[in-house]
């Protein structure tokens, strides 16, 4: 393998003390940290290298093992007093038996993860953790709105344009949606400094990261406008437009309307749901009409016109002589407009019950008695009775 002068690469002197590779390490690692420049390859690789010098040189036993020989390898000898117990043939990389994750620093290395990365971005050493940034707020698009509204049965045919009060939100005038004006690192008074909130889902409580500070717990001083929400509320007068043909359950879209968007992102989009009213004699059933008509036994015998009700109005309907109680017969596109196709129409289906008369006198039953001498009949038979 490639021997590395990993003094070299830290540019610090053979018999540099600990607390200066440290240093050099910190310095160099700010420099080349892919975070500070972002797709580029020759930094990326030479923030590797300062890693690796660092993992043996910060290691008493891997700085002894690279002082006597050269390099530093997980493949020397076993028998090696500074083998490190790696399986022979593995590829180089670090040994991270020496470091204590939980923050204190083990016998066999003079530093622990903690240490160095918290310290990474400080621009100090040895001294308290610098708190990590709070977020930015980024551009987030508003929260959409959903309000119910009340049809009667002829409104949701014909459609309806009216003006409702919504209340909304907007973005802030005075932070552009930030939440912060650029002052102060605070605690976040959201969530008190914790990073979590809870919420309540049904019966169970959960904690989840403060939508404010993002779990961090720190967020920079609110706005004073909207309390650093990044959105001011808003009473508006909204009109809209109800298409012909919603039923129970529609939802209407009306776009911007919604609770304001964030630095500059869109708002969110208003949708009202429809609640369509019941007739008091048509039923719908997806975009055709029923109803049912009563007539008597002298016009199902004998035929006739009538009118019978739509949600237009009342139309004319033909009863061909010898109708049945229970006859269906269909007025065409007297029914509901098609929310997909408004050029199309439903029908209209009405069922005829043929209503006994109501015997009120002896010359009534006369003539029932006559009716029925003229015309034997017997409607049982259908059924295999004589």
């Amino acid at each position: 393998m490639a021997k590395k002068d990993y003094y070299q690469i830290l540019g610090v002197k053979k018999d540099a003390k600990a607390d200066e590779i440290k240093k050099a390490y910190r310095r160099l690692a700010r420099k080349h940290h892919p975070d500070v420049n972002p797709n580029d390859k020759v930094s990326e690789d030479k923030f590797k290298e300062v890693q690796e010098a660092y993992d043996i040189l910060s290691d008493d036993k891997k700085r002894k093992v690279f002082d006597r020989f050269g390099y530093y390898a997980d493949n020397l000898d076993a028998d090696s007093p500074f083998s490190t117990g790696a399986t022979s043939g593995g590829a180089q990389g670090f040994d991270f038996s020496g470091f204590d994750f939980s923050g204190s620093q083990s016998s066999g290395s003079g530093s622990s993860f903690r240490d160095i990365f918290s310290d990474l971005f400080s621009g100090g050493g040895g001294g308290a953790r610098q708190q990590p940034e709070p977020p930015r707020a980024i551009p987030k698009k508003g929260r959409d709105i959903e309000i119910p509204l009340a049809l009667s049965f002829e409104e949701s045919f014909t459609g309806l344009t009216t003006n409702i009060t919504v209340n909304r939100s907007e973005q802030c005038s005075r932070c552009q949606g930030a939440g912060d004006t650029g002052g102060p690192v605070v605690t976040c008074t959201t969530c008190k400094g914790t990073g979590q909130v809870m919420r309540t889902g049904g019966r169970l409580q959960f904690s989840q990261a403060c939508p404010d500070c993002e779990g961090t717990g720190r967020r920079r001083q609110p706005c004073s406008l909207c309390n650093g929400k990044g959105v001011t509320p808003k009473t508006e007068q909204v009109k809209i437009k109800i298409p012909a043909g919603v039923d129970t359950g529609s939802r209407v879209r009306i776009p911007k309307k919604g609770h304001g968007g964030r630095l500059g992102a869109e708002p969110g989009d208003l949708y009202i749901l429809t609640n369509v009213g019941k007739h008091k004699f048509l039923e719908r059933k997806g975009d055709n009409i029923y109803v049912s008509v009563p007539i008597t036994v002298a016009e199902a015998a004998l035929g006739t016109k009538i009118e019978v009700p739509t949600v237009e109005g009342k139309a004319q309907l033909k009863i061909p002589a010898g109708t049945e109680s229970g006859q269906k017969f269909r007025l065409r596109e007297r029914g509901f407009p098609s929310l997909r196709n408004p050029s199309l129409r439903g029908d209209q289906f009405v069922e005829v019950k043929i209503t006994l008369p109501r015997v009120i006198s002896e010359e009534t039953k006369e003539v029932l008695r006559q009716f029925e001498k003229l015309n034997p009949e017997n409607p049982r038979k259908v059924i295999g009775l004589e």
